[in-house]
């Protein structure tokens, strides 16, 4: 026998504020979040800071021959006197970046069924501190988008939380990322389900990019989302307050709704290719740490190609 698929979503009909209520709960549920980032980012193998390019620093990268034209101080000596060849001391880059982040907290983020670890929002916030931290540990300065300016702090995790704890209720109001000031060529991180209005999502892409800066979408898909096994008469409820759809074989509607599916995260990943930033997904059956570590990479891949 299939076990029948549970869901749990804040239900416009019963919950009159569901803004206030999803404010509400992730403030509650911040300590746990906080805990469960210390824990992902002690994980996650990044470097301090991952480049491996010459520039400005202190950190030792290699040595290279002395070309011709180059200032004669720049020759290492006591590295050139064991061979015929003179040699260049290089150091790695370790020009901090701005990075912003965003973790989607509107009402349809709340969504969780029983094939997943966590609720899309829990998963999304945890990521995006454990992201902090990690970027933190690498010399980058880190900012939460629209709340606060870009900082380069060991307990930048506590301080993105109390900034999301003072503005939830602002926070859950909206799902698509703020219209921020940025500095320059900074990095935006969005983390969503990205299920939003996608003519605002490339707006707003769009100003970003206008603004020099690059970076990624993340899309937090639970499950059920994707696979549809949902079947007999259901009631689906949207979590944004708009009408209620009953189905009465739920199973009928696997393969249309799979296409629309499909057709809506291809239309996400378009948007972001089209401003230059990185597309990339993440189940919440899956493990936390994994979509981490794929992000902190996928970022040190765009700076590469900069």
């Amino acid at each position: 026998m299939i076990r029948p698929v549970e869901t749990r979503a804040y239900d416009p009909a019963i919950r009159a504020d569901v803004d206030a209520a999803v404010a509400a709960d992730l403030a509650a549920s911040l300590p746990r979040l906080v805990n469960r980032a210390h824990e992902i980012a002690a994980s996650v193998a990044y470097g301090v800071h991952g480049r491996k390019r010459a520039g400005q620093g202190e950190t030792f990268w290699q040595y290279r021959p002395f070309a011709n034209g180059e200032a004669a101080h720049r020759i290492d000596w006591r590295r050139s006197a064991r061979s015929d060849q003179l040699y260049v001391r290089e150091r790695e880059w370790e020009a901090a970046h701005d990075y912003y982040l965003w973790m989607d907290c509107s009402p349809s983020m709340a969504f969780v069924s029983s094939l997943a670890q966590d609720d899309k929002l829990s998963r999304g916030v945890m990521l995006g501190f454990a992201l902090a931290d990690v970027l933190v540990r690498g010399g980058e300065r880190v900012a939460a988008l629209g709340l606060t300016a870009p900082i380069s702090a060991r307990d930048v995790i506590d301080r993105l939380s109390r900034a999301l704890y003072e503005r939830a209720a602002e926070t859950a109001r909206d799902d698509l990322p703020p219209d921020a000031r940025l500095r320059p060529r900074a990095r935006v991180v969005l983390i969503s389900d990205f299920l939003c209005d996608l003519d605002g999502l490339s707006a707003r892409l769009r100003r970003y990019a206008d603004a020099g800066a690059s970076g990624a979408l993340l899309m937090v898909i639970d499950p059920s989302e994707e696979s549809f096994p949902f079947s007999g008469e259901t009631m689906f409820l949207d979590t944004d307050g708009g009408p209620a759809f009953h189905a009465g074989d739920a199973r009928s509607l696997r393969d249309a709704y799979a296409q629309r599916f499909d057709a809506h995260r291809e239309a996400v990943r378009e948007t972001a290719r089209a401003s230059g930033f990185l597309f990339l997904q993440h189940h919440t059956d899956r493990p936390a740490a994994e979509a981490a570590l794929a992000l902190a990479m996928g970022l040190h891949g765009v700076e590469e190609t900069l």
